[in-house]
């Protein structure tokens, strides 16, 4: 982000510009200027599914800027395209780029309940609270017709585990009838990320996201549906859409979230350049700003992957949005916070083994009984 980068055609319903690619490819291409009048003009990007055959479901962390050691993703890439988004980079494990094929090649699980049926029946299992949507959205719109998500939380809610779920959609209030059940037993909360309240902003920054007023009935709807939702103001965008801040917390508030927390714009490996291709392109005027308030708040750097650091920034500007956000709780009647508080696990019910054997503890109780 440290050069002038000349404005690059979009493609429709996409955020990346480019296809750059991955850091593990040992061999790069490099896009040369088009002569005046010898830009193709953008095609239309279909998404492609594929398999993603994992062995394992339930991933763990041991971040201490998380507040959950157990998530699942569903998908591998995410439809929504948000230029911003952190979980960019990982496409590259697939030998893919973090730019139009995160966006347009995706994978998906398609034995994922199955694989979270047999974990949680394992007899070493230990129920801790588990997060959907850490990496990639799980309601993303391939979810409409795949149904992954849905039968992974219908796992769930027969084990009576503990689940907390991020999303920008408004399809998690399909899965009410699931959810409902489990928030009458204090064991779910979702929340609903927004990260602009401005359309126009939103269509070339998360083209295929639900938009901000249809994010904040999806607040209002599982609040009268009974199930705790909160709101994350993330990610923050300094010079873009940080004036917002408030805005956005009042309308959370407003739509009935009992809780707000907010996360700073961070920027990992390839995300840089995506996102600087962006900026060039529909806010030229602004990215040189941006970019300078990103590393007043980054120490110096762009992006900054320390622990403890990078969700909030750090320097006078980082504690002046903090200052404002818990202000801005404040006024709004709302608790502020990045935790998503402790659900309980006594209510866990072990699944039954596959072939229907159960395990003895030492004391020959059988262990699903726990």
């Amino acid at each position: 982000m440290d050069h002038p980068r000349p404005p690059l055609p979009s493609v429709p319903g996409r955020a990346a510009l480019s296809n750059p690619p991955g850091r593990f490819k040992s061999v790069a291409t490099e896009r040369l200027p088009a002569e005046d009048g010898d830009e193709p003009v953008p095609r239309r990007l279909d998404t492609v599914l594929g398999i993603d055959a994992a062995r394992s479901i339930i991933a763990r962390n041991r971040s201490p800027d998380v507040p959950f050691s157990q998530s699942i993703n569903p998908y591998r890439g995410c439809e929504h395209g948000c230029i911003y988004c952190y979980a960019r980079p990982s496409h590259g494990y697939l030998g893919l780029s973090a730019g139009l094929d995160f966006e347009t090649r995706l994978f998906y699980k398609p034995d994922a309940a199955r694989l979270l049926e047999r974990e949680l029946a394992a007899p070493g299992y230990r129920c801790l609270p588990v997060t959907l949507g850490a990496n990639t959205d799980p309601y993303q719109p391939v979810e409409r017709e795949l149904g992954i998500t849905r039968a992974l939380i219908a796992v769930l809610a027969k084990a009576r585990h503990p689940l907390s779920i991020i999303t920008k959609s408004a399809l998690v209030l399909r899965d009410t009838d699931l959810l409902a059940p489990l928030a009458a037993l204090g064991l779910v909360r979702v929340f609903v990320s927004i990260t602009t309240l401005d359309d126009a902003l939103k269509r070339t920054l998360e083209p295929r996201a639900a938009s901000p007023a249809a994010r904040l009935r999806t607040v209002s709807a599982l609040r009268a549906a009974g199930i705790p939702v909160g709101v994350l103001v993330a990610p923050v965008i300094p010079g873009l859409t940080d004036h917002e801040l408030e805005a956005i917390v009042a309308a959370a508030a407003g739509a009935g979230a009992d809780r707000v927390g907010y996360i700073l714009l961070r920027l990992p490996y390839e995300t840089k350049a995506l996102f600087a291709e962006w900026l060039a392109t529909h806010v030229p005027e602004k990215a040189a700003r941006i970019t300078a308030l990103l590393r007043d708040l980054r120490g110096g750097a762009v992006s900054d992957a320390r622990f403890g650091s990078r969700m909030t920034g750090e320097g006078p500007l980082a504690r002046l949005i903090a200052r404002r956000f818990e202000l801005a709780c404040r006024r709004a009647g709302i608790e502020g916070t990045r935790q998503r508080g402790d659900a309980p696990t006594h209510f866990f019910r072990r699944p039954e083994p596959e072939g229907g054997q159960l395990g003895l503890d030492l004391a020959g109780t059988p262990a699903n009984a726990r």
